[in-house]
């Protein structure tokens, strides 16, 4: 999970882990969270909890996540747009040409600082063999789309150039990942190649 700080003190939660009590206290004590956001049709098993600790925050879900999970509520569907509560200080983009993912990017400027979920990984070569399977499988151990991005999720690779040409229009240096470490520093052009080969027509 990635916690922003919004300029009126409020908190930014995206794509929530499990809340336990020591998560929830460092929470609360950073500041009220404001906005639930889950960014994906994959990163929702631990929402719930956060609607209950939460009621007074909104939550916003990728499109089509409704239909999936029509036990929670959501204030409102993620797109281009930035909600009221962020708008101005965090931007978004809807990665286009991936429907399993149905992926919203964002884009942090006050820290050029971009947030991925499930769109690329950043999973240490040292930590992925530790499951060679899952290794060899996902073909992870270096930043960037694993096998299933490549190969299954990416159904449009000319809308999907599109969305990595906005994505690469935002003047990023950082890049955090939901799976595997946050690269610090170079991420513009680690994620230009890493999605290059959208660049080859098949």
């Amino acid at each position: 999970m990635t916690c922003i700080r919004l300029a009126d003190g409020g908190l930014f939660l995206h794509s929530p882990v499990k809340l336990d009590p020591v998560l929830r206290s460092s929470l609360d004590a950073l500041g009220e969270v404001r906005a639930i956001v889950v960014p994906n049709k994959l990163h929702h098993l631990f929402v719930a909890e956060y609607i209950t600790s939460y009621p007074r925050a909104g939550v916003y879900a990728a499109s089509s996540l409704s239909k999936k999970r029509p036990d929670l509520h959501f204030n409102g569907g993620l797109g281009d747009e930035p909600q009221t509560e962020w708008r101005g200080q965090i931007e978004q983009h809807l990665f286009r040409g991936a429907p399993p993912l149905n992926e919203v990017v964002f884009f942090h400027p006050a820290t050029r600082t971009l947030i991925l979920t499930d769109l690329a990984f950043n999973i240490s070569k040292e930590a992925a063999k530790r499951s060679p399977l899952f290794y060899w499988l996902w073909d992870v151990g270096h930043f960037g789309p694993h096998r299933f991005v490549r190969l299954r999720a990416i159904r449009d690779r000319q809308a999907a150039r599109s969305s990595v040409e906005k994505i690469l229009s935002w003047s990023f240096d950082r890049i955090i990942v939901s799976h595997g470490e946050v690269l610090e520093t170079d991420g513009h052009s680690q994620f230009a190649a890493a999605f290059s080969f959208l660049c080859h027509r098949q």
